[in-house]
């Protein structure tokens, strides 16, 4: 097959790495030939496509990453931009119109819209759209979300297939109206997951570079320091953990615009000692990073499912995750972890010292999730199911 995924930005991001991965698979499993079409931004949580170390590849616009042809559309931007929307959707229809795939496959909002519309509008065979997580939300003003929902309404007409990486993301999707139910199929988001297997063989080399002796309890949390990301949720939390633990230490791997307020809310509430700032890590770390802790917690408010889940949970151990959108497909509560009302504050901390102190229990639910998603997370899987679907 010829198949042409299109997505706004390849940053360092669980729907860029899933984005990727499919890419190669299809190339290196199947024989396909494959491009990648994206814009040009990258951000603070770095290129996935690194083309920073090769910038006369980046300007020419188009080249090659792990036996994928990548093209960049200088005017596919991420904000909305009449003229870059206008510019991008030219662009885009010439380069497809040239490559001429069997299959457009679509990812993020912006990327989604203007592909589905391209795609659709030169009768490609199959036109299909990931959702990654909703571009609409509670927290969005009314009129923005009105609009977001109208514009997933009018690219749903014009895809054949939607894919959602959680049942809740399509829960979501048709309580919204986006589409009907029938349309929808849900595809794990697929990941590497054996260095995830492999994690606790990096536990004393990580834990030792960060000052973490072998007392300390490690609770871990990877996301960007960012707004709805809820760290300082947790940090509120772990006052109250460390009176009760004072061996606890807080990994945070991530970073973001929100450090600076974070790190001076730590330090007000006398828990400087308990935290740790990894900063940005390339994805090749995580699981290392996984490796040094003993239980990973989630206080995202958005969140389609978010990889450092399951990434755990493969790891081998337990997570504490606000009940949002797809959590509670991988977070089983008394099994791979806890789930905690959002905002609930005394909650979280009540589950995080719950585990903190009885290594047993985080043993048992680690080993529950590694064998429960291990298998159902390899991108292999993943690879496989979507071209399934497009041979359907």
């Amino acid at each position: 097959m010829r198949i042409a995924h299109v997505i706004t930005r390849m940053i360092i991001g669980g729907a860029q790495e899933n984005t990727l991965l499919n890419c190669q698979d299809l190339v290196a499993d199947f024989g396909d030939e494959v491009l990648l079409i994206c814009g040009p931004e990258t951000g603070p949580e770095g290129d996935l496509l690194q083309r920073a170390s090769s910038p006369d590849r980046g300007r020419a616009g188009r080249f090659e990453f792990n036996g994928v042809q990548v093209r960049i559309i200088d005017s596919l931007r991420r904000a909305i931009h009449p003229v870059h929307d206008w510019n991008a959707s030219g662009e885009l229809r010439r380069v497809l119109a040239e490559f001429q795939p069997d299959v457009v496959h679509t990812h993020s909002a912006k990327g989604g819209l203007l592909g589905r519309s391209v795609g659709w509008g030169l009768n490609v065979p199959m036109v299909v759209h990931t959702v990654h997580g909703a571009p609409f939300h509670e927290y969005q003003s009314a009129a923005a979300r009105r609009f977001f929902v109208a514009c997933e309404r009018w690219a749903a007409r014009r895809c054949h297939r939607l894919i959602s990486v959680a049942d809740a993301m399509t829960d979501l999707m048709v309580d919204a109206g986006v589409a009907p139910r029938n349309k929808f199929t849900t595809i794990s988001s697929g990941m590497d997951v054996e260095p995830f297997v492999n994690a606790r063989e990096h536990r004393d080399r990580i834990r030792k570079q960060y000052g973490i002796e072998d007392h300390h309890v490690v609770v871990g949390k990877i996301a960007r320091l960012f707004h709805l990301k809820g760290h300082a949720d947790l940090v509120t939390a772990a006052r109250k953990v460390a009176d009760e633990y004072p061996n606890v230490r807080f990994l945070l791997v991530g970073d973001g615009i929100l450090r600076e307020s974070l790190t001076r809310q730590i330090a007000d509430l006398g828990l400087t000692e308990h935290f740790i700032f990894t900063g940005l890590v390339p994805p090749t770390q995580v699981p290392e990073m996984i490796g040094a802790m003993d239980l990973l917690v989630h206080t995202s408010y958005r969140e389609g499912l978010a990889r450092a889940l399951p990434q755990a949970l493969i790891s081998g151990i337990p997570a504490i995750s606000y009940d949002i959108d797809g959590a509670r497909e991988v977070v089983i509560d008394d099994e791979t972890g806890y789930l905690v009302n959002a905002g609930d504050l005394s909650g979280l901390a009540r589950r995080i010292s719950q585990l903190v102190g009885d290594e047993g229990q985080r043993q048992r639910q680690g080993r529950a999730g590694q064998l429960r998603f291990t298998d159902q997370f390899r991108h292999q899987t993943m690879t496989r199911k979507i071209r399934d679907l497009y041979q359907k």
